[in-house]
């Protein structure tokens, strides 16, 4: 006799699913999880390099888009041309440097990772249907600042804080952030080979699961927080146990 297969696994079954920076890192991990579990996917980055690339990686019939995610006019039409959707992930960052110096930097910090999330929930807002969600990224440096870099730190407290506020003006869409800790994704590239690799290996040694993150890992999370109906105005921690050492 064949396994009866669980219900909540079949929850993203023909769902559209939109991730935002969706080419690399956990949003292509989070895209993948979804596409095998039957979700139709869209992968949206500012590379059509990346784009093209990872289309080659995903499952035919999945979809992907070149898109400035700090251009309100173009993100606003693009949620418009799709006529609705019933999952958006929010991935999208640059790659992150070893300091934060000069109040330009500091600043540039907030157009992918604050605003570019306010505007892409505000524009896909009108079209996510009955059930649906928005889930946020985020790191944990609101919670444990790393020295110099406070202007990061900044924009994590800013989007905890947002998480709420939409999940309060967005109900009965869900809203919520995935807060993550060390994972080995490009966003770290910024920093040199031997620089990151010495990262990993001290955190690694610092973090109770002796190990840091995989993409692998995140997605499951943006999994749960599209399924789980009951869950909005969340910040879900996966660091590994970085906030408790």
């Amino acid at each position: 006799m064949e396994d009866k297969i669980d219900e909540k696994d079949q929850k993203l079954r023909g769902k559209k699913v939109v991730v935002l920076g969706g080419t690399s890192g956990f949003g292509l991990a989070t895209a993948r999880a979804a596409a095998a579990e039957g979700a139709n996917v869209v992968v949206v980055s500012r590379s059509q390099d990346n784009v093209d690339k990872a289309l080659k990686e995903l499952p035919q019939g999945a979809e992907g888009v070149s898109l400035n995610v700090t251009d309100e006019v173009a993100v606003q039409r693009f949620f418009d041309a799709m006529g609705g959707l019933d999952h958006l992930v929010y991935c999208a960052g640059d790659a992150l440097p070893s300091t934060v110096t000069t109040t330009e930097e500091a600043r540039s910090f907030f157009e992918v990772r604050f605003w570019g999330i306010y505007i892409a929930a505000r524009a896909a807002f009108p079209h996510i249907r009955k059930d649906g969600s928005i889930t946020l990224t985020n790191g944990i440096l609101a919670q444990r600042p790393w020295k110099g870099w406070s202007a990061v730190s900044a924009v994590a407290g800013a989007v905890e804080s947002l998480t709420r506020g939409l999940a309060v003006d967005m109900a009965p869409i869900r809203v919520n952030t995935v807060c993550a800790g060390v994972i080995k994704t490009a966003l770290w590239s910024g920093m040199t080979d031997a620089d990151r690799e010495a990262m990993y290996a001290e955190r690694a040694k610092s973090l109770p699961v002796g190990r840091v993150g995989e993409g692998s890992d995140v997605a499951e999370t943006f999994l749960y927080l599209m399924k789980s109906g009951f869950t909005t105005g969340q910040i879900v921690v996966v660091d590994g146990g970085a906030l408790i050492v």
